[in-house]
């Protein structure tokens, strides 16, 4: 969802708070978009991160999920893409993404450039500065008391003073990122519901053929359908083939399902 208004927004002599509000709006509209059928997680996470930037004039922004103790998956802003890739895979051991997944709650801006960084984050601090990276922050993907994975931001320096700017940015990156935690969790709970739905609707459909192909053969053989169903079960133990494609066969009259076509002695 792109929204070239905004160019449009700007030269019309509009404020540029106005931009930043309208621009919020949509990402969080865009977080909000998650239960279309051709739903793509990379590229939902990468916009995402492409707003993050924008908003907050970071030089990147990458989203890093985690399952359990694993991570599963990155995305990184289009703006130096290679450079917040990079910086989220140096986060293997340690790091702000880790940091804030763990406890819940967001990594204030810092400095990479002392040895307190140094210390916390090696990796990371050697590879964010190599990149001309000298500060970070990063805001938990939160829906309730989960926590999906986290948002990291870079910045090339923190202003001198710090900055209230800083702190928005922060405040600004959770609401994205609460937002898009929101969506995951909404497109997952809809996966499983349409997963769920389809396996009933098979269950159902494989019930259906049964009676339908045990009604064909108590017909055919003139006896009950519980003897006709008895029948139809041992063949497909005897040939270890499931039910459902057994009565399949009945119905479609195939080759395989031939020595039912006659009334087994057994039956009475």
């Amino acid at each position: 969802m792109h929204h070239d208004g905004l160019e449009e927004y700007r030269s019309n002599g509009e404020s540029h708070e106005g931009i930043r509000e309208i621009r919020l709006a949509a990402a969080l509209l865009e977080a909000a978009d998650t239960l279309s059928d051709g739903f793509d997680t990379g590229l939902y996470l990468r916009r995402l991160s492409d707003h993050c930037v924008a908003l907050s004039g970071a030089r990147a922004a990458g989203i890093m999920l985690v399952e359990g103790d694993e991570t599963v998956s990155f995305a990184a802003s289009t703006l130096h893409e290679d450079v917040a890739l990079d910086l989220l895979r140096a986060q293997s051991h340690s790091g702000p993404c880790l940091d804030t997944h763990g406890s819940g709650k967001p990594v204030a801006p810092v400095s990479l450039l002392g040895a307190h960084a140094a210390a916390r984050w090696p990796e990371f601090t050697e590879r964010a500065l190599s990149h001309n990276v000298t500060a970070t922050f990063a805001v938990p993907l939160r829906r309730g008391e989960r926590t999906l994975g986290a948002l990291n931001v870079f910045v090339p320096a923190l202003p001198e003073p710090p900055s209230p700017q800083a702190e928005f940015a922060v405040q600004l990156a959770q609401l994205i990122a609460d937002a898009a935690a929101v969506g995951l969790a909404n497109h997952r709970a809809h996966s499983q519901y349409r997963t769920l739905a389809a396996q009933l609707q098979t269950a159902l459909s494989s019930r259906v053929r049964v009676e339908q192909a045990k009604g064909m053969l108590a017909e055919r053989w003139r006896t009950g359908v519980d003897e006709a169903f008895a029948a139809l079960r041992q063949y497909a133990r005897r040939h270890r083939l499931p039910l459902d494609l057994v009565a399949t066969a009945v119905i479609e009259d195939r080759p395989e399902a031939a020595p039912l076509r006659d009334r087994p002695s057994g039956l009475s």
